[in-house]
Parts: structure tokens; C-alpha cells; sequence
């Protein structure tokens, strides 16, 4: 280990590890937050050498060429978690990684779904090394005086990613997903930029709504406690029972519907949405539900999460949010805030500037397409035509200008459903027919798309046999569901006729977040959101039409990479909310 307290140090350890393919590459900091905490040690390994450097020791001007290794393409930097380090040392000193092999990514790729498996650098160097790592350094106080103790477990962090890396590729390679890793690698500089800018978070806009929220709650649970309560045993001959209900108790909501004669085997949501139209009380309890549920997960505590230097807030994006690569975000998760305007109108653009928000139009749809090589799909989206009404009149013999609105909505749910395995008792619940209607309508649908019939049954029959899926980049999920149990045979089915379809919308995606970067780049604009097939840029207003532009084409652009055949949309509207 050597610690590099002068420039001619330095200056000779960029050398050393200029020479280098790989180096471990790690950081510690005073920190989480790279907006209130600082970057204190810079730590950086060969094979044979590993190197430490106190950032307190040295101004920004007198790191330029440790800097600019970091931000070349050779060496490959190694890291943990890459994104962290990558936030840092673009908030301290403006700079962007170049190539980075992330063993923290490289580690959930090859888990492939095993949810037992954990990724932080200590399991990871025990699963591939066994290697004890002891991480009791990791929460010691870094800006003060540092201990020798300290020191050695920073270079040590840095020094065991060169053989793990090693393990994890053969890993990769063995599992063909050097393409998947390959684009997780290239897209954590976009998420990291992401995190840092943050999303600008209306406060008193986003008060007002939780206000008419709780209005709204307090109603719906009167109302609610009201009709429950008919039939209930009254307190004395001059009162009405209309405070005994516990209303989030499914016990007590169970017995008071049965006291109304509504016999319900379940009070889960599934099994309540069947009987909504029939017994008003169960709208009502639904609707109380949501309003409960918006208040617990989107009420006044969402602005705790203000960031007190920037005043926005800094979600945490987990690049690998599920199997299929789907991004998740925590702390807070705005991938779960609701789609109605009230609450997203308050995620706003500051002043002088607008939100482009930029989707896909209908991709897990055109990746189907593209698996199934369906003619008549194919060609529903040759036509440029409305898809769902081209759908309904495949499938009924209809003239496409005689499809009712009724038919169309039918069909949007068929073809938002398939894609996901629905069957025809999770049909029927979504469009309020009868199972036997619903299977019918399956039929019509699969005959009018045969090519989409025979690829889904080939998807759930693989999954069935080989127990794993894969998405057009290689992405692999493993599934351990048990085929010999029923229940668990029609998850699996349902599973495997998706995961490919939603693995590569994860693929397609995470290429267009990091193109989308890369051409942001010399331009006052930010990517400050994403969410599945989203992507949020705030920018200049000046510029606004130019990057709703640039976005738009440079999003097709990814799609194409992997829908050759099929045409790909990306619509992107400039607004002063986070609204569609």
C-alpha cells in the first residue's frame, strides 16, 4: 500500500497504472449524500500495487491526471457499486468515468433471479473468493484524521476487485451475458447524473393535494363506516351503530359485509373487484382503500425527502430492480407515485426551464411483434393505424371505421394482457364478462394473431423445460418454481411468456437512457427521471424544442438496435409538469 501525499507521487502512480487493462478503483467519503458529504480518499490497485490518495491534500487543479485516467476508456476501472463513486466525483470535480467493469452489476447479472443470493462486496468476495472481508471500517468517521487500521481496509477494498473481477467475468462468459453486462456498464453514468441533478418537487403544490386527499379519505370513511354498520348491534334503542367498524381490519370488514349479505371469500382486492359493479359498498370500500393506501405512501412525508442543499429530491435508482432488468427507485419511489394529474403536476420544472417527457409508444407491444414475426401485428404497425382498433377488428371481422369504443377496450386489454399471460379468468375481471366470453374472445384473438399464439406457447413450453428465460441482450432469469405443482406451473407459464418480452424492454430502454445522456452532454439539460419506458429530461426553456427533438430520435434510434423490422415511436411532449 502506498499513500500518495505529494504531485511527483502521483504523477509517477498515474504512470504505473496507466500501463494497466484493469485497476480496482474504489472511494470513501465523509457520506451518502455527494451534495453534503465529501470525496476523502481515492484508492486504486494493480495486480501487484495498490495506491491511496487524500483528496483533503489535494486542490482539484493538482488531481488533473489522476482525473483524467479516471475518466479514460483504458484502464477499465473496477468497481463496487460504481454508481456511488461515479456521483462523487462528478459533484466534486466534474468528471465522468470512462470504461467500468462493475462487479456489484456483474454479481446481480449472474444471480439470474436467486433472491437469496446478496450483493454487497463482502458476500460477493465470499461467494467467488471466499474471502472474509471485515466492513466494520465502512461506517468509521473518514473526515478526520485517518488510522493506519483505516487506510489498509481502503486499499484492501480496492486490491479484491482485480481477482474478483477475473471470477466474474469467466462467470459472465460461461452464462453469455457479456452483451447485458455491457449495457449496464455503459448506462451507469447516465443513472449516477440522474441521481445527482434530482427531480424539482413543487412543495406547497404537492401540500394542497395531500389536503384534498385527506378530505377526500375522510368522507369516503364515513360513508364507508355508515354502510357497514347497518345490521351491526346497536350501542341502545337511540343510537346508531356508526363507529364499530375497524375499516383496514379484513376481519371485521369480512363479517360486516356478510352482515349485508355479500358473501366474499377474500376481502384482497383481486376478489373485491369482481363485485364492485354489482354491490356499490364495494366500490366504496375500494375507493376508501386507495385513498388510505395514497396517504400512508404518497402523503406530507414525501417532503422529508427534500434535499436541504437542492431543495429537490434525490431518489435512489437500483439500476437491477428485478429479473428483468427493470429499474427500480427508493427513498423516495417515485416509480410508484400515481398516474393522476393532482399528484403529478407537482413535479414541476423551476423556473426558466421545462420537463420533456419522452415514452415509447407501445414497446412491449413491437417487441412481441418482433419475437413473434406475426404478419397481421407486423402489419398493424406498418399501417401507422390505431393499434387496438386495427386489433378489434382482426379479431371480430369488423371494418376497422365500425369498431365501437367497446371493442377497442377490449382489445387494448387483450393486448396489454397477453404480453403479461393473462388468461381468461384474469380477462374477464379486467372487462366485466364472463369467463366463457372471455375465452372466446382469446380465441378470436389468437386467430386473428397466430404468430403471437405459437411464440407465447414456444415462451411458456421453454420456461416449463429449461426453467429459464432470456431477453434479446442475453439478460437470463432462472426460475426455481416447481413444475410438478399446479399453481405454480401457470406462474411459471405466465412468467415465461413475459420475461423475454419485459427483459428486453429493460435492454432497449437502458440503451436509450445512456444515448439519451451522451447527447445531452454540452447542452443545459438533464435527464431527472425515468421509469420503465419514460425518460424525464429537464432543460433551458430556450432549448426545449430542440431536446424534445434530439430525445425523440435518439430514443428510436436505441429501439431500432433491437427491433429492426418493427417501427419504433418515442413521443416527447415539453410541459412544465411531469404530465403526458
Amino acid at each position: 500500500m502506498k499513500l500518495i501525499t505529494t504531485p511527483d507521487e502521483l504523477q509517477s502512480a498515474v504512470a504505473h497504472l496507466a500501463a494497466q487493462a484493469f485497476i480496482g478503483f474504489d472511494t470513501e467519503t465523509t457520506g451518502l449524500d455527494p451534495h453534503r458529504a465529501q470525496l476523502r480518499l481515492i484508492q486504486l490497485a494493480t495486480p501487484h500495487e495498490s495506491f491511496i490518495l487524500d483528496a483533503f491534500h489535494f486542490p482539484s487543479t493538482a488531481l488533473r491526471p489522476l482525473l483524467e485516467l479516471l475518466a479514460a476508456n483504458r484502464p477499465v476501472k473496477i468497481a463496487h457499486n460504481a454508481k456511488f463513486d461515479a456521483e462523487f466525483l462528478l459533484k466534486h470535480h466534474g468528471i465522468r468515468l470512462g470504461a467500468v467493469f462493475d462487479t456489484y452489476l456483474a454479481s446481480l447479472l449472474i444471480s439470474a433471479g436467486n433472491e437469496s443470493d446478496r450483493h454487497g462486496l463482502e458476500p460477493v468476495a465470499a461467494r467467488y473468493l471466499n474471502t472474509e472481508l471485515d466492513k466494520s471500517f465502512q461506517v468509521s468517521d473518514w473526515s478526520g484524521t485517518l488510522t493506519e487500521s483505516q487506510l489498509e481496509y481502503a486499499a484492501r477494498d480496492a486490491q479484491v476487485l482485480l481477482p474478483l473481477r477475473e471470477k466474474l467475468q469467466a462467470k459472465l462468459d460461461e452464462l453469455e451475458l457479456m452483451q447485458a453486462a455491457k449495457i449496464e456498464f455503459d448506462c451507469i453514468n447516465a443513472m449516477a447524473a440522474m441521481e445527482l441533478a434530482g427531480i424539482y418537487l413543487e412543495a406547497n403544490c404537492w401540500r394542497a393535494q395531500v389536503e384534498r386527499t385527506k378530505a377526500a379519505y375522510d368522507k369516503a370513511a364515513a360513508a364507508l363506516q355508515k354502510e357497514l354498520s347497518v345490521g351491526a348491534p346497536q350501542m341502545s334503542l337511540f343510537e346508531e351503530a356508526t363507529s364499530s367498524i375497524n375499516l383496514d381490519s379484513p376481519v371485521q370488514v369480512k363479517e360486516a359485509l356478510a352482515r349485508l349479505d355479500i358473501k366474499v371469500e377474500s376481502t384482497s382486492e383481486w376478489h373485491l373487484h369482481k363485485l364492485a359493479k354489482t354491490h356499490p359498498v364495494i366500490a366504496l370500500l375500494l375507493d376508501y382503500r386507495g385513498l388510505s393506501k395514497s396517504l400512508s405512501s404518497y402523503g406530507l412525508s414525501l417532503l422529508e425527502h427534500l434535499n436541504p442543499v437542492t431543495g429537490r429530491l434525490h431518489p435512489n435508482f437500483r439500476q437491477i430492480g428485478s429479473p428483468t432488468g427493470r429499474m427500480g427507485c427508493t427513498s423516495p419511489s417515485l416509480h410508484q407515485i400515481p398516474h393522476e394529474n393532482h399528484y403529478r403536476e407537482c413535479f414541476r420544472a423551476p423556473a426558466g426551464r421545462k420537463l420533456v417527457v419522452a415514452d415509447f409508444s407501445q414497446i412491449e407491444m413491437r417487441i412481441l411483434a418482433e419475437f413473434s414475426d406475426d404478419a397481421a401485428l407486423l402489419e398493424a404497425f406498418y399501417s401507422g393505424a390505431d393499434l387496438h382498433r386495427i386489433t378489434a377488428s382482426n379479431m371480430l371481422g369488423v371494418p376497422l371505421e365500425e369498431v365501437t369504443a367497446d371493442q377497442r377496450s377490449q382489445a387494448k386489454s387483450l393486448n396489454y394482457g397477453i404480453v403479461y399471460g393473462m388468461g381468461a379468468e384474469g380477462l374477464a375481471n379486467r372487462i366485466s364478462c364472463s369467463v366463457t366470453e372471455a375465452e372466446d374472445l382469446i380465441r378470436k384473438y389468437f386467430a386473428a394473431y397466430p404468430g403471437v399464439a405459437r411464440w407465447l406457447q414456444n415462451a411458456a413450453d421453454s420456461a416449463v423445460r429449461d426453467r429459464r428465460s432470456r431477453s434479446a441482450s442475453g439478460r437470463l432469469w432462472i426460475f426455481n418454481l416447481d413444475p410438478t405443482n399446479r399453481q405454480q406451473l401457470g406462474a411459471l407459464k405466465r412468467v415465461g411468456k413475459n420475461a423475454p418480452i419485459q427483459g428486453t424492454g429493460s435492454d432497449l430502454f437502458k440503451r436509450a437512457v445512456k444515448l439519451v445522456d451522451d447527447k445531452l452532454q454540452g447542452y443545459d439539460a438533464q435527464i431527472v427521471h425515468c421509469i420503465h419506458d419514460e425518460i424525464v429530461v429537464e432543460c433551458a426553456s430556450d432549448a426545449a424544442d430542440k431536446i424534445a427533438q434530439l430525445v425523440s430520435v435518439t430514443m428510436i434510434k436505441a429501439g431500432k438496435e433491437f427491433l429492426p423490422r418493427v417501427p419504433v415511436e418515442a413521443d416527447a411532449k415539453i410541459t412544465d409538469a411531469w404530465l403526458k
